[in-house]
């Protein structure tokens, strides 16, 4: 066995033009294929990793999955907001042991800013139960303290005590829409997550109040900018609305009671979402997509082994000579079968092995930056199952279509001998 492993080895390197060529595109589909269904993995547990612990969140009638993507991803806008009473009556219900407001709707350079309660600190968990933590500095004490994500700090080079100016509404740039008149100052850095938390800007909801005086009417009145700072502090600064509420429920099996009395309520309308369930519809919506793009890698390594079989098939004509002179050298025709059988599975293999390590490679260097921008974790740093699933199926198909021409090559050895019909 070891001869015809050596005799096909070095059949290869005789061929290593077209051999290369053929295993490149074997590499390029496996890579391919790997990269679909890792990135596709590498989402779904980024998305789940993000919130843990919190077993409703409340908002304004909307889609289920739009009030967990702006509430919880920081990604869309609410469509309407839910009054401070409603936030006060769910907060003060016997079965809830716990409900953080937040505030949405402004940015600082395209940070989401999150207006929030301290109590945000200590009951948002995510990645399994991990709590948030504090870098530098501290949680937000004054009105204009600012507690920042990571992400936020590397990206703006900020550090403690770094002045910083809200931007009214949502996008890169201010457009004459910033709140420049009320600076906030960071006063904390969260440690980083891997969740939009670390893309978020973090504030008291109070000082949401104060920066959007002078906004009653949608714009900004120029006489709020008169309006001095110690005036602003002595106002009421409860606000009169959030945008969705956190909730955490005192016993975790009254959550589907808890959730119907809410979605009941006649006070005001609401909804409250389960944030999993929520989840689950994402990725239904997203299913088809998902196997698509999956049935599409499939084709492109169906390819991929096709060009095995097409560089095998071409190259019968030309190693006729090659054929005949092992057969008058003691070869029998189920030697010369396995010799192009494994030539096939070599090229299968190490076309499989290279995209795999290829696809390594390359989330190697790209899954920081898609961990600290997007949250999306790309899986472990070493090989698993499914690689090892793909770099054997890969090489089976492999030596099944290498039967092909090695049989079309078995019948011209017997029926050509030495002589060579050209």
């Amino acid at each position: 066995m070891s001869g015809l492993f050596s005799l096909a080895w070095a059949s290869l390197l005789n061929r290593k033009g077209s051999v290369l060529l053929t295993i490149l595109a074997v590499a390029l589909s496996v890579a391919l294929f790997l990269g679909v269904e890792k990135a596709r993995n590498g989402a779904r547990e980024g998305f789940e990793n993000t919130i843990s612990g919190t077993h409703l969140i409340v908002g304004a009638p909307t889609g289920s999955v739009n009030l967990l993507l702006y509430s919880v991803f920081r990604m869309g806008n609410a469509t309407a907001e839910v009054s401070w009473a409603a936030y006060r009556r769910i907060a003060e219900r016997p079965d809830v042991a716990w409900a953080v407001p937040l505030s949405l709707g402004d940015s600082h350079r395209g940070y989401r800013v999150v207006g929030t309660s301290t109590e945000y600190f200590e009951r948002y968990k995510y990645a399994g139960g991990q709590s948030l933590e504090i870098a530098e500095g501290e949680i937000f004490d004054d009105l204009f303290d600012a507690v920042i994500g990571a992400e936020v700090a590397r990206q703006l080079n900020y550090t403690i005590g770094t002045p910083l100016i809200l931007a009214h509404g949502l996008g890169t740039a201010d457009f004459g829409a910033g709140h420049d008149n009320r600076p906030f100052r960071v006063s904390g850095i969260l440690k980083p997550t891997g969740t939009p938390v670390d893309r978020s800007v973090h504030v008291s909801l109070e000082a949401i109040t104060a920066i959007h005086v002078g906004w009653e009417s949608g714009a900004r009145n120029p006489l709020a900018d008169s309006i001095p700072e110690e005036m602003i502090r002595s106002f009421d600064l409860t606000p009169r609305t959030v945008t969705a509420i956190l909730v955490g429920l005192e016993r975790p099996g009254t959550i589907l009671t808890t959730r119907r009395e809410i979605n009941t309520n006649r006070q005001e309308p609401l909804m409250a979402i389960i944030p999993g369930e929520s989840l689950r519809e994402l990725w239904g919506v997203t299913a088809i997509a998902e196997r698509a793009l999956l049935a599409v890698s499939a084709f492109v390594i169906a390819v991929g082994l096709v060009s095995i079989l097409t560089s095998i098939l071409t190259s019968l004509n030309e190693r006729r000579r090659e054929m005949s002179i092992l057969r008058a050298t003691g070869a029998r025709p189920r030697h010369i079968f396995s010799l192009l059988v494994l030539e096939a599975g070599l090229v299968g293999f190490i076309g499989a092995a290279l995209g795999i390590l290829t696809i390594f490679a390359v989330f190697a260097a790209v899954a920081p930056v898609l961990q600290a921008r997007f949250g999306v974790a790309l899986g472990s740093a070493g090989p698993g199952m499914l690689e090892l699933q793909v770099l054997g199926a890969v090489t089976a198909a492999a030596l099944v279509i290498g039967a092909v021409p090695a049989f079309a090559a078995m019948r011209r050895s017997l029926a050509d001998g030495l002589s060579i019909r050209l």
